[in-house]
């Protein structure tokens, strides 16, 4: 990253426990939120509070994430959730997702959410009645609708602070992931190497 490493701190110390007991390895983004480890944690505690009784499922979440992150050029994020939608649906469809194509293992909502998670990443104001009305007509209630597109928003947010200030994606995400979604994510910032 970019930014020099904080001191050390307990609420760093507690973000950095949090990933070894998470992921087995502290990631590079977390490195970066230890400048403000309180930020990072309202960061979770709002994604709680936005997913926690919503009626999206974590596939459609994972679906918001990647077309997000494929608007985006982030790879962090990509291949993260890259991975988790891999997982809920296929290598194929994740890779699709982060790279704008369609594809036979996606559903009528993935389509639709996807389609519009990419036209909010990338220019909010571009929105119409009808990208709504394809929304309602995949099946989304206009509660899921509006979660979704703060859901977008919440991860532009986060992205574009990882991104801005520099953070690599931890080389155990790339190597998680499967071959479709590392070959997919050919944008953003290289994997940080082995270290």
């Amino acid at each position: 990253m970019f930014l020099q490493t904080p001191a050390d701190s307990d609420a760093a110390a507690r973000l950095f426990q949090n990933d070894l007991e998470q992921h087995g390895f502290v990631m590079n983004l977390s490195r970066l939120w230890a400048w403000r480890p309180e930020v990072c944690e309202a960061f979770g505690a709002l994604r709680t509070q936005l997913t926690g009784s919503s009626s999206l499922s974590e596939r459609e979440l994972a679906v918001i994430v990647c077309a997000t992150a494929g608007s985006l050029g982030d790879s962090y994020c990509a291949l993260a959730w890259g991975k988790k939608l891999a997982t809920a649906a296929d290598p194929s469809a994740a890779a699709a997702v982060l790279q704008g194509v369609e594809n036979i293992g996606l559903t009528p909502r993935d389509l639709a959410l996807a389609a519009w998670t990419r036209k909010v990443a990338r220019n909010p104001n571009d929105t119409t009645p009808q990208d709504v009305e394809a929304l309602r007509a995949a099946g989304f209630s206009e509660r899921e609708i509006f979660e979704a597109t703060a859901f977008v928003a919440f991860r532009l947010a986060f992205s574009t602070i990882n991104d801005a200030l520099g953070v690599k994606p931890d080389w155990q995400l790339a190597a998680a992931a499967p071959p479709e979604v590392n070959t997919a994510v050919r944008f953003g910032r290289p994997v940080a190497e082995r270290g």
